[in-house]
């Protein structure tokens, strides 16, 4: 599969929504980008167990069914179809890379500028946007905003409901805010928002190595909620894994950084930094 070139001019019109929310679903169960940060920092083939070992805060059961479901989504790819047998990033999962970072640049300009791990930025980022229609949204109250929930429904042809439900998750994400506190007022994008723009170029532009096979799940159902740490997506995975990450005493905060690879001795897990969770995930 092809490494796409670098991403084309942006502008918030110019992007399709539907591609872009598509290429996010596949990058965003939980601890993907983990798997792939791991498997793109060791450069090398990786057996479960060993990439078990490289997350200790993941069951070797759980990696081997996230890795099972990344081989099927053409993310990784195996030599052989022998039990056990390792895997290593395709060419579609090598060419994240530029999406990542883009991501948690983002993300530290906008949302987060304390020290995390880089995995646990991006994997942050990305729940703040997969969502279904967030996409769209966002694309309607840059063009059309401020906006009142009936026109925002109407602009997105999604129901008063739903619409209600997903602005107050993208409140709660940091991407859109009320003009003022009154009931009734209108949306707008809040700088984080207005600052999508070399995300979604860089995510659409991506999406357009996806295998036309590929499709996403259904979309879960929606349902309003509050957030309480800016940095913990909402809703039971995010609980699961802010929990799980907590528990980790073997993760560097500099773990699956971008800068450009140098040899690393290695280190005993037991004397590795931990990685900040004070925002967990």
């Amino acid at each position: 599969m092809p490494t796409p070139a670098q991403p084309p001019t942006f502008s918030f019109e110019s992007i399709d929504a539907q591609h872009v929310e598509d290429a996010l679903a596949l990058m965003g169960p939980n601890w993907t980008t983990w798997m792939v940060m791991t498997l793109a920092q060791e450069r090398s083939p990786l057996r479960v167990r060993d990439a078990a070992a490289r997350l200790p805060f993941i069951s070797e059961q759980y990696v081997g069914r996230r890795l099972a479901t990344m081989h099927s989504d053409g993310l990784v790819v195996r030599a052989d179809e022998r039990r056990g047998a390792p895997y290593r990033l395709s060419a579609l999962g090598e060419s994240l890379t530029p999406v990542y970072r883009t991501l948690a640049d983002w993300s530290r300009a906008y949302l987060s500028p304390g020290a995390m791990a880089e995995a646990e930025r991006v994997e942050d980022a990305v729940q703040r946007l997969r969502l279904r229609h967030t996409t769209a949204m966002v694309q309607a109250l840059d063009v059309n905003g401020p906006m009142r929930i009936v026109h925002v429904a109407e602009q997105t042809g999604l129901d008063y409901s739903h619409t209600q439900q997903r602005l107050l998750r993208l409140q709660a994400d940091g991407l859109v805010t009320r003009t003022d506190p009154r009931h009734g007022a209108p949306y707008v994008l809040t700088d984080a928002g207005r600052a999508l723009g070399p995300v979604y170029a860089v995510v659409d532009h991506w999406s357009a190595a996806l295998p036309t096979r590929w499709a996403p799940p259904p979309p879960a159902p929606v349902a309003a909620a509050q957030r309480t740490h800016p940095g913990v997506p909402l809703g039971a995975d995010g609980a699961r894994t802010a929990a799980a990450l907590r528990r980790s005493t073997a993760v560097p905060a500099s773990l699956f950084s971008h800068a450009p690879p140098q040899p690393q001795p290695r280190v005993p897990s037991y004397v590795t930094a931990q990685s900040t969770p004070g925002r967990s995930r």
